[in-house]
C-alpha cells in the first residue's frame, strides 16, 4: 500500500508536470506566432528585414550622393558663369575682343594645353553630371521633399534592433520547443516504463486486498491471518468441547464458524455452540453468564492442550483464572471446581483470583490481600476443608 501511494503520487506529479509543460509549450507557440507576424510586418515586400534595411540604406546613400552632385553641379555652373563673366570683362578691359584672343596672347603653348585639358575634363564631368541628372528616377527623387536622414537612420536602427530581438526570441522559442519535445519523449518513455510496474502493482494490490479481506473475490471477507488461525481455532474448539461437555453434563459443544459477518465485521474466527437439548447451533452470545464462564474456561484449557501438542508434549503446568466465579450458582460452581480439581490431580497448578467468599472454604491454600492504613499486605491462609 505504501508503494502504491508513492507510485500514485509520482504518477500524479508526472501528469501535473506534463500538463504544465503542455501549457508552457502552447504559450511559446502563441508567442512565436506573434513574433513571426511582427517580423513579417517589419520585412514588408523584401525577403527579410535585413534586405529591406540594406535596400533603404542604399537608396538613402544614392539620394544623398545625388543631392550632393546636384548641388556641386549647380555651384560649378554658377562659378563657370561668374568665371566667364569675369574672363570676358577682364579680356575687354585688356583690349581683347574675346577671352580666347586674350588667352592666345598671354598663355604659352604648354599652359594652353593644360587649360585645354582641364576644360575637357570639366566638359566630361559636366556631361556625366548631365547624364546623371537626366535619369527619370533622380528627377522624380529631386521633386520629393528632402529626405530626413536622421529619421531614416533611427528607423533603420530600430528595425535592426527589432530584427535582432526577434531572432533571439525565435532562437529561444526553438530551443524551448526542442526541450519540450525532449521532455514529451521522456514522459512517453516514463509512461511506457510505468505500465509494467502498474500491472505488477495491480497484481500485488489484488493479492493485498484479498489477504486483507476487502476484495470482492474474498467471499467470506476473511483476512489471511484469520484464514490461517481458523484451522487452529478448529483444533482449539475441538479440544475445548471435551472440557465443555464435561462441565455442562454433555449439553454444549463448541464448533468453529466461518460464516460471513454482517456490516463491516470480519469473518473466519467465529464460535458457535451446539445445544444437545434443542439440537440447534447458536451464537455463543446467547449463553448465560455461568455458561459463558464454562465456555471461556474450556477454550483456555483447550488452547493449553493444543499448545502442548504443538510444543512437542511440553505441558503448561500453571493456570490462573481471574474472576468470573461470582456469576455462578452453587451447583455450577461445584462443577467448575470439580474440573479444576481434576486438573490439579494431573500435577497442574491452578490459581484462582476471586473475591467470592464461598471459595475460601474450598481452596486448600490461598493468599489474601488485606488493605490497611499503611498499604496492602499479603497473608497466607490454609482452609479448613479440602477442595471438592
Amino acid at each position: 500500500e505504501g508503494e502504491h501511494a508513492r507510485r500514485l503520487a509520482q504518477r500524479q506529479e508526472a501528469e501535473r508536470r506534463s500538463a504544465a509543460r503542455t501549457s508552457h509549450r502552447e504559450a511559446l507557440a502563441r508567442e512565436r506566432a506573434a513574433l513571426l507576424a511582427e517580423l513579417e510586418e517589419a520585412r514588408g515586400a523584401d525577403a527579410s528585414v535585413a534586405e529591406r534595411v540594406a535596400r533603404l540604406e542604399r537608396q538613402a546613400g544614392l539620394l544623398a550622393r545625388t543631392a550632393e552632385a546636384v548641388r556641386d553641379a549647380q555651384a560649378a555652373a554658377r562659378r563657370l558663369k561668374e568665371a566667364d563673366a569675369h574672363l570676358a570683362d577682364a579680356a575687354y578691359r585688356a583690349g581683347f575682343d574675346t577671352p580666347e584672343a586674350a588667352a592666345d596672347a598671354v598663355l604659352s603653348a604648354d599652359r594652353r594645353r593644360e587649360a585645354q585639358r582641364r576644360l575637357e575634363e570639366w566638359r566630361t564631368e559636366e556631361a556625366a553630371v548631365a547624364a546623371e541628372l537626366a535619369d527619370a528616377r533622380l528627377a522624380a527623387a529631386a521633386q520629393e521633399p528632402p529626405a530626413d536622414l536622421a529619421a531614416a537612420r533611427a528607423a533603420a536602427d530600430a528595425a535592426t534592433r527589432a530584427l535582432r530581438d526577434a531572432s533571439a526570441a525565435d532562437a529561444a522559442a526553438r530551443t524551448r520547443c526542442q526541450d519540450l519535445d525532449g521532455l514529451s519523449a521522456q514522459a512517453v518513455e516514463d509512461a511506457r516504463r510505468l505500465a509494467p510496474l502498474r500491472e505488477e502493482y495491480d497484481r500485488v494490490a489484488r493479492l493485498a486486498t484479498l489477504a486483507a479481506g476487502t476484495s470482492a473475490d474474498n467471499e467470506r471477507r476473511m483476512r489471511l491471518e484469520a484464514y490461517v488461525l481458523a484451522a487452529r481455532l478448529e483444533q482449539v474448539a475441538a479440544a475445548a468441547s471435551a472440557r465443555l461437555g464435561h462441565m455442562s453434563s454433555g449439553r454444549y459443544t463448541l464448533v468453529h464458524s466461518d460464516a460471513r459477518a454482517g456490516g463491516r465485521g470480519r469473518s473466519g474466527l467465529g464460535l458457535h455452540v451446539i445445544d444437545a437439548w434443542t439440537g440447534r447451533e447458536r451464537d455463543t452470545a446467547t449463553l448465560s453468564g455461568g455458561e459463558t464462564f464454562f465456555a471461556s474456561l474450556s477454550l483456555a484449557l483447550g488452547l493449553a492442550d493444543v499448545v502442548t501438542d504443538e510444543a512437542g508434549g511440553v505441558r503448561l503446568d500453571t493456570l490462573f483464572i481471574d474472576e468470573g466465579f461470582g456469576s455462578l450458582d452453587e451447583q455450577t460452581l461445584d462443577e467448575v471446581l470439580d474440573v479444576l480439581d481434576s486438573l490439579r490431580e494431573r500435577d497442574r497448578t491452578v490459581g484462582i483470583v476471586s473475591h467470592v467468599a464461598d471459595l475460601r472454604q474450598r481452596i486448600p491454600a490461598r493468599l489474601e490481600v488485606v488493605k490497611g492504613r499503611e498499604g496492602s499486605a499479603v497473608r497466607h491462609r490454609a482452609a479448613t476443608a479440602a477442595l471438592g
